[in-house]
């Protein structure tokens, strides 16, 4: 199960930095959203996996490290966040530029399309 687990993380790296290294905004803020996800799960693996186990003191005699799991959740309310502002950011720099690549330069395909 680790070894899936980690791969799964791993593959989710390679799509996030993959789609970073892209030259259109839209790409970027996937792949940025790919990474934090990765990284919420890395945060989440870092708490050791563990079945049949309570989240919280008291149930049981065996409980799951309950500070991954606030962390995550925290992690994932500030990925969403950011994101939003990201998303709002690259339509500002789509109106404003006319184009919605990252350094502002138009492709021979952007020239013949009056987007």
């Amino acid at each position: 199960m680790e070894l899936l687990y980690a791969a799964c993380v791993g593959l989710l790296v390679f799509c996030g930095v993959f789609l970073i290294l892209r030259a259109r905004t839209f790409p970027i803020v996937l792949g940025l959203t790919m990474f934090s996800y990765a990284v919420n799960l890395f945060l989440f693996a870092s708490g050791r996996l563990s079945i049949n186990k309570a989240a919280v003191l008291g149930y049981s005699a065996d409980y799951a490290d309950p500070l991954p799991q606030a962390f995550v959740l925290t992690a994932i309310v500030i990925g969403f966040a950011m994101t939003a502002f990201v998303v709002i950011l690259a339509i500002r720099g789509r109106a404003d530029l006319g184009t919605d690549h990252v350094d502002g330069e138009k492709t021979s395909q952007d020239k013949k399309v009056n987007v």
